[in-house]
């Protein structure tokens, strides 16, 4: 078994990638924080639970079925098309302004600085909570009194 085909490590990745990309944007804002007209963009916000449904939806995995026919009948509206397709680029939004200049530029250096730290605060948890995974996996394959 691969280390990619466990759920866990798949939605860690997931989120790795999602804060990577948000980083990339952020910086992106910054860059363009003196460009006349400019509106900042983030992502949108990743989200364990649509990670958990997208890999059930991919894989039936998880579904709830109707063994017998007493059963109350599923109603499966809620999840079609609510996942995205695996591997698919995160969606930019444009961001609310909160101050605007002259020129028209609505970056706050301020508020993409918050931003900024707040993901990386998010992408350090991420990277010491799949480490520890990993470590647990190691400690399980271990041999015993080692």
């Amino acid at each position: 078994m691969d280390i990619t085909d466990i759920p866990l490590f798949q939605m860690l990745r997931g989120q790795l990638g999602y804060l990577s990309e948000r980083q990339r944007v952020i910086a992106q804002n910054v860059a363009n924080a003196e460009t006349p007209g400019y509106r900042p963009t983030d992502l949108t916000p990743f989200s364990f639970d649509a990670r958990v449904q997208q890999h059930q939806l991919a894989t039936g995995a998880g579904a709830m079925t109707q063994t017998q026919p007493g059963h109350m009948a599923l109603n499966s509206n809620k999840s079609q098309g609510a996942a995205a397709v695996p591997g698919a680029k995160f969606k930019a939004k444009k961001t609310p302004d909160s101050e605007t200049t002259l020129d028209g530029n609505q970056v706050v250096l301020e508020e993409e600085m918050i931003k900024m730290s707040d993901a990386r605060m998010n992408y350090d948890a991420a990277i010491g909570f799949y480490q520890k995974s990993l470590n647990l996996l190691r400690m399980a394959a271990r041999a015993p009194g080692r």
